[in-house]
């Protein structure tokens, strides 16, 4: 968290657990969280409220901070004439998801950080992100809205808020979702989402749309899903290059693993340098399925990274996983990340450097454009995609060696960047991301056959329901001993899902008995019993003007996309028909959605597959101490089987699984003393296979495929 800049006293954000509220204590500005004390001011003085959302790491939001906040006139304005009221988006989502709605209603853009001025019932009568100081560019400076909503607001009230009244009908409206469309999902809805995908995908950069450019993983899992059930080779090219120009370009941390949140340009060149822990799990995700499918090593390289830097760099003592690092540091975006060509001669040499320079694409005098002069002579560590011919052969390596020759320069300039200025960090834990982490690192160590990657997921997850969860149910966030607001509706999906992830990563029972009552509470707090689909906040929520269901994806998975894969993945656990029954609805309200924007909804596409195909049910019988069952375990996290139910039937349990958990493994024993392997598909069981090697052939025949989802590739 970054000190006071100033001598002003503190503000009531000295009090908040959320690093972002309390980045803004030493403001002028009479600032509020959102509570109800500052909700009855503005009542009974009948001020309207700036609502002010933002997050730890975003450099915009610092930007105006710096620029506005801490500037005496300004705060005057605010103190005088409005409720300031402050909210960190990732402590209240459901929050930022009305407010943003609104912005994007009456501004068509969004973003960071958002601006948006209530009437004191709560409803946003004027929006808007960033303003400057002062008027340029024909952009109005803050004061200058100030000034001139005071006086609306002196002037206009009853007109003001019978317009705010029209847009807030609007948000309830949309909210309310759109039953009448509710229609059964199209078995071909997956290839129809393909060839969309197809016709916005950018051949020569990877990934979809222009600048600025964020990482699809969502739509990066669609297409995996497609090439592997229907051995489209098309769709298979178009994820692998996308996670391939995405490793090589600036967006990619080269030194320190992990990734930015996105690229300012369409070739993901030029990143916008936060880093945020919700990025990076689904990431790493993305490169183990691709690495599954096509066992590009880049991909395994890529994942590994990112798991290397959420250890070091986002893990906390207790064991959960941090937030999020900032864009900025020492005020200065991008700085920490950022070399000029003269520093790597000093840390590496002449003859390393100019080999290294050559690699990553250092020059002289930089090698993006900025209109910063601080950032002159800067450069972004890139790789050459596709693989520049002449970098081998500038001292007449093989690929292999050149990559060796790469990494102890790597190293060394790792640690001289150590010795920067850090960016910030945001250090409270968020329940819905540590479970989209802890299901990527659970997923790794399926993947990768790494333990230090299930002991991370295992005690992030114990972290979790030890600090998150209170009388089962889930709190929002937690820091140094005190947690937030109660838990959202992805908290709830991403957290149980996460559990299952870990189940199938080693087999304890106990994730699967933790996952099915966080799935109940999730449909009793969040499920409109009304009209279907899943709310993003809970019944009796008093403070919010509307209640949304989100379905589209964001930089997050969308909570009724989440909901839907928990609920189907538990329904094939538990044989529990009201779970499937349940997500059906949410998918079926959603089909034409589905078919007119499968871009946005990548997440639920995912769900929709596991939805039209009856998961593989693999049972592995035998002692889990066995080396044919370690043999057998390892063959199945090798394949890509995005739709599978798995349970270890372990005749030294001392309560084996199957018979209370999975009704669909009892029975399945070792054959004739030999661990054993139980593959069934499509309502068809294979005979019992007792050798690894029988297994893996089985797999790849899973839901009637025949085919490689690598469709020919191999390894790089």
């Amino acid at each position: 968290m970054r000190a006071a800049r100033n001598n002003t006293p503190p503000n009531r954000l000295v009090r908040a657990t959320s690093p972002y509220l309390r980045q803004h204590a030493h403001n002028p500005v009479d600032w509020f969280p959102w509570c109800e004390e500052a909700l009855r001011k503005a009542e009974r003085e009948d001020k309207p409220i700036f609502l002010s959302i933002g997050y730890s790491a975003c450099h915009w939001c610092h930007v105006m901070e710096r620029e506005s906040f801490e500037d005496k006139d300004t705060a005057a304005l605010l103190n005088a004439h409005f409720v300031s009221i402050k909210v960190d988006r990732e402590e209240r989502p459901d929050l930022d998801e009305i407010y943003m709605s609104a912005v994007q209603l009456t501004t068509q853009n969004g973003g960071w950080p958002m601006s948006v001025f209530l009437t004191p019932e709560r409803m946003p009568f004027y929006c808007g992100t960033y303003f400057p100081p002062s008027d340029q560019h024909g952009r109005p400076g803050f004061q200058t809205v100030l000034r001139a909503l005071a006086k609306a607001w002196r002037e206009q009230r009853d007109f003001i808020r019978g317009n705010a009244r029209q847009l807030t009908e609007c948000l309830r409206l949309g909210g309310a979702g759109r039953h009448e469309e509710s229609a059964p999902i199209r078995p071909d809805l997956i290839r129809h989402a393909a060839a969309a995908l197809s016709m916005s995908f950018d051949p020569k950069h990877g990934g979809w749309g222009g600048a600025p450019k964020f990482p699809a993983p969502a739509s990066i899992a669609t297409l995996l899903r497609h090439a592997w059930r229907h051995g489209d080779s098309h769709a298979l090219a178009m994820a692998s290059s996308t996670l391939e120009a995405m490793a090589r370009g600036g967006i990619h941390d080269h030194l320190g693993g992990g990734f930015h949140r996105y690229a300012v340009d369409a070739a993901w060149h030029v990143p916008h340098f936060e880093k945020m822990l919700y990025d990076n799990a689904q990431l790493a995700a993305a490169y183990l399925e691709g690495y599954q499918c096509t066992k590009k090593s880049l991909f395994r390289e890529t994942a590994e990274g990112i798991f290397r830097y959420v250890l070091r760099d986002l893990i906390s003592p207790e064991g959960g996983f941090h937030s999020s690092e900032d864009a900025d540091s020492d005020g200065q975006e991008g700085m920490f990340y950022l070399w000029k060509r003269d520093e790597l001669d000093a840390v590496l040499g002449k003859n390393d450097a100019a080999l290294f320079a050559l690699c990553y694409n250092v020059r002289p005098e930089g090698n993006f454009d900025s209109p910063e002069t601080r950032h002159a002579g800067m450069n972004i560590l890139r790789r050459a995609w596709p693989i520049d011919p002449h970098e081998a052969v500038f001292c007449g390596m093989e690929a292999p060696a050149l990559e060796a020759a790469l990494e102890p320069m790597r190293t060394r300039l790792f640690n001289a960047r150590a010795q920067r200025a850090r960016p910030g960090r945001d250090d409270k834990a968020i329940a819905s991301w540590n479970g989209m982490m802890i299901a990527a690192f659970a997923r790794g160590a399926q993947a990768l056959h790494e333990p230090r990657y299930a002991e991370a997921a295992r005690r992030a997850a114990g972290f979790t329901l030890e600090r998150l969860r209170h009388d089962g149910l889930l709190a929002r966030s937690y820091r140094d001993g005190a947690t937030s607001a109660p838990g959202f509706l992805d908290d709830y999906a991403q957290v149980a899902s996460a559990l299952v992830d870990l189940y199938e990563t080693e087999f304890d029972a106990r994730w699967l008995r933790e996952a099915k009552p966080l799935a109940d509470r999730m449909i009793a707090l969040f499920w409109d019993r009304e009209a279907g689909g899943f709310f993003s906040a809970p019944h009796g929520q008093e403070d919010l003007i509307a209640r949304l269901k989100p379905v589209y994806d964001t930089a997050e998975p969308s909570g009724n996309a989440a909901a839907a894969t928990l609920l189907l993945r538990l329904a094939a656990y538990f044989d529990n028909a009201e779970y499937r029954k349940t997500a059906e609805i949410v998918l079926e309200q959603n089909a034409a959605l589905l078919e007119t924007v499968p871009q946005a909804m990548g997440r639920m596409l995912c769900a929709a597959d596991q939805y039209l195909h009856p998961p593989t049910e693999i049972v592995l019988a035998g002692p889990r101490s066995c080396a044919d069952v370690q043999r057998m375990v390892r063959v199945l996290h090798e394949h890509f089987l995005p739709n599978r139910v798995v349970a270890l039937a372990d005749p030294e349990d001392d309560a084996p699984v199957a018979s209370k958990l999975m009704p669909w493994a009892v029975g399945k024993t070792m054959q004739h003393g030999a661990a054993t392997a139980f593959v069934c598909s499509d309502f068809t069981c294979l005979p019992p296979l007792t050798t690894p090697e029988a297994l893996a052939q089985a797999l790849k025949k899973a839901n009637g495929r025949t085919h490689e989802c690598a469709h020919g590739s191999s390894s790089d």
